[in-house]
């Protein structure tokens, strides 16, 4: 079996083990009330979608420090599938966002079946508080699916202070990247800070430690672990902002130049600023944030990016951060399959797209 067939093997038994888990909460759920369908129909749409990235990197850092394969493993790296369910429906209400994953964000999903049904109230407030309960339910549930995998309590104990770490500084990470957008200025190391504990971190250096942790791997080790998955984590996000900008639609999921009409004060974005001209500066105030931004206005911001040598900047930032990950991984006391994994990973979490 190729390494590509491995990895491939290895999402589909992540798949199995998230829908099989939450199949198993539905009867639960449903008996309360009926009512609660919709909240299902949400979930299972989005989760539907998605790289699962945490999940693979958890399992190839067990695997890496002799953790042996096996479903517990597979339900227990899919609980991370959960947690980023919650942040990514709870992120898309502060952010305002309509689409995740080509399809409506699960709040404005909410409101459109509180107009569908000619309900009193506001909508939009409806379709937020929704939301909300359910990024806090699968919070929860994912907790739950990481106690109920199936390993045996001392495994579970190894893993317990990491997941408990990733899941604050995920929100840490979250509150410091509002932030940055309610100051309206923001500069290559604030935003950087941003990156490391919003995504970086959580995305993979993280969900690496949980699984080494897990596995028994003394702190040498997770350490390595560690010195490979933070910058290929900060590739990671500096890759999706400038798909943010510069993406396909048909690739992110997202409308084209969606990151601008946000107003994420990204990287990209303070390298711009860093090197643009007082027109330049005024443009980029007036327009980044604008929630109506047509095409012509993203057009523009694209071409002060470009023009600044920011999305330049920001590409050779991507390779050096990458370049820096690899290189740890070549040295790292790792072999066979989980190395051969984690190369491949590598490549895919940071490849150009759209």
């Amino acid at each position: 079996m190729s390494t590509t067939e491995f990895t491939g093997r290895v999402r589909k038994e992540i798949d199995e083990a998230l829908f099989s888990w939450i199949d198993e909460q539905r009867p639960g759920l449903l008996a309360i009330t009926d009512d609660l369908a919709p909240m299902m129909t949400a979930l299972d749409a989005l989760l539907a979608g998605g790289k699962r990235l945490r999940p693979a990197f958890c399992y190839w850092g067990w695997r890496a420090a002799g953790g042996p394969d096996g479903p517990a493993i597979m339900s227990a790296a899919a609980s991370l599938e959960l947690l980023q369910a919650s942040a990514l429906i709870h992120d898309d209400v502060m952010d305002a966002s309509d689409t995740r994953r080509g399809q409506p964000a699960v709040h404005r999903r909410f409101e459109m079946m509180h107009r569908a049904e000619g309900w009193p109230g506001v909508a939009e407030s409806f379709g937020a508080g929704a939301a909300i309960l359910l990024g806090d339910l699968c919070l929860a549930w994912s907790g739950l699916q990481y106690e109920n995998s199936g390993l045996d309590d001392a495994t579970l104990q190894r893993g317990r202070g990491v997941y408990d770490l990733m899941r604050t500084e995920v929100m840490c990470g979250q509150y410091l990247d509002l932030l940055e957008q309610a100051r309206g200025r923001n500069t290559v190391e604030s935003a950087l800070r941003v990156v490391e504990y919003k995504s970086a971190k959580y995305t993979i250096q993280r969900p690496l430690h949980l699984g080494a942790a897990m596995a028994g791997a003394d702190q040498a080790f997770i350490d390595v672990l560690g010195a490979y998955g933070l910058p290929l984590g900060i590739a990671f996000q500096l890759r999706d902002d400038v798909l943010g900008v510069f993406g396909d639609p048909a690739e992110t999921g997202k409308p084209a130049g969606d990151d601008l009409r946000e107003g994420k004060r990204t990287v990209l974005v303070a390298l711009a600023l860093e090197h643009a001209t007082p027109a330049q500066t005024a443009v980029i105030d007036d327009r980044l944030g604008d929630r109506e931004l047509d095409a012509e206005g993203v057009t523009a911001l694209r071409t002060i990016i470009t023009d600044t040598g920011a999305l330049t900047e920001c590409e050779k930032m991507i390779e050096q951060y990458a370049d820096a990950a690899r290189a740890t991984l070549a040295a790292a006391p790792i072999s066979g399959e989980p190395r051969e994994a984690l190369t491949e990973l590598t490549v895919a979490a940071t490849a150009r797209r759209g």
